[in-house]
């Protein structure tokens, strides 16, 4: 891991709160979420079982060519799709509706390496774990051929690598609070064909 990852807000309690997009309350959130935490006590696995539910069982929307562009971590769960912005607001509201703080890192990397470099925001988390005293991230975009994210307390093993000399960059704030321009990218867009030409180059 990272040492020097930063809270961008130093009250951890921020890292737990609800919004119109981490909509935790919402009842579909509640009933998977205590599903995937029944019987578990353990901390570390609670987080690992919720993380895994959101990479495996929630599609990337370019992985399976969606058109449905998702926002709010409820209807995120409720198409089953999104794309990493999408997905990373569901794992934090699953994760804050047990108690376990979250926040939003971003990485910016090459959308595609087969086309003109064009760099764009990538969204991921980290995730406080009070028994480990330490921040971990996670990428749940969605293992594909050539992507594999896995949750690990030791050694970061996030979907993409940092190539620098492409000019690629590795964010180590962990924000409370989506970022605005991803939440406007997002709300402006009709599909995700036009969210592909909406993607952030900055935070």
């Amino acid at each position: 891991m990272p040492d020097n990852l930063t809270q961008e807000n130093p009250n951890i309690e921020e890292y737990l709160s609800s919004s119109d997009v981490i909509d935790y309350n919402n009842i579909l959130i509640k009933e998977r979420t205590f599903a995937l935490a029944a019987g578990i006590e353990d901390e570390v696995l609670l987080a690992k079982n919720i993380y895994e539910y959101v990479r495996d069982s929630i599609a990337h929307s370019l992985d399976i060519n969606g058109e449905i562009v998702t926002c709010k971590a409820s209807d995120v769960l409720q198409h089953k799709q999104g794309v990493c912005y999408g997905k990373s607001h569901l794992l934090a509201a699953m994760l804050r509706c047990v108690g376990i703080p979250t926040g939003f890192c971003y990485q910016k990397l090459i959308l595609d390496d087969k086309e003109k470099p064009w760099l764009i925001i990538h969204a991921l988390n980290a995730i406080y774990l009070k028994s480990l005293k330490k921040w971990i991230r996670v990428d749940a975009r969605g293992n594909k051929i050539g992507v594999t994210a896995e949750f690990s307390v030791d050694e970061e093993k996030l979907a993409f690598p940092i190539r620098k000399e492409l000019g690629e960059e590795d964010g180590l704030i962990i924000y409370a609070k989506p970022n605005e321009k991803v939440l406007n990218a997002l709300r402006i867009s009709k599909s995700v064909r036009e969210l592909e030409n909406n993607l952030p180059a900055e935070i």
